[in-house]
């Protein structure tokens, strides 16, 4: 019984002669060149769409970055819009201060507040300096319609024409972008 078992076990070693060395499918070499050149289009592809992707992130992260530093310069916009409204009142007063409190006045309480109101302002106008907001000064400068407002036409007397001759209410730029428009009178020529 045992010797049945062996010669089973043995012949289940034992099988056919050796097999060949030879593949099952073999490819020839035009067969192998061809998938070469598929393989290197397909590198090539994906290696293009591969930076392309990169250049994309890229400049995702460049615009993201220029909002983020735009909305740190001008979130504060709208307030200084309504500071600026504040600002042209307080210069009024300080100028009709200014026009009651004369030198030869016997009322010194008149002649401190005008002094208290010139530090008020002159102190406004040094935080506006320190957070990037300018009053524009466009008297005698060429009229540009992205910082001025024409509110009237005014005779060239001295002045070339297209110029600004006078200014009835400041503008504002923060960090070189106009917040307000100058409203302004715009010097023409005279016609007779």
């Amino acid at each position: 019984f045992s010797t049945a078992a062996q010669q089973r076990s043995t012949g289940d070693e034992c099988g056919p002669e050796e097999p060949s060395e030879e593949p099952k499918h073999p490819l020839s070499d035009c067969a192998l060149e061809h998938r070469a050149i598929k393989l290197e289009e397909q590198v090539r592809d994906l290696t293009e769409r591969y930076r392309k992707a990169l250049a994309d992130s890229e400049n995702v992260r460049r615009r993201t970055q220029k909002f983020v530093e735009d909305a740190k310069l001008f979130g504060i916009q709208s307030f200084c819009r309504d500071l600026v409204e504040v600002a042209d009142i307080l210069e009024k007063t300080t100028e009709s201060a200014a026009g009651q409190a004369e030198p030869s006045d016997p009322n010194p309480t008149l002649k401190k507040i005008y002094e208290g109101l010139s530090l008020i302002e002159a102190k406004l106008q040094s935080v506006f300096a320190k957070h990037g907001l300018q009053k524009m000064n466009p008297v005698g400068g060429r009229y540009d319609p992205y910082d001025h407002e024409i509110i009237c036409h005014v005779p060239a007397e001295g002045m070339q024409p297209g110029t600004v001759a006078l200014v009835t209410q400041d503008g504002y730029k923060l960090h070189g972008r106009t917040i307000r428009h100058a409203l302004v009178g715009v010097a023409v020529e005279a016609q007779e």
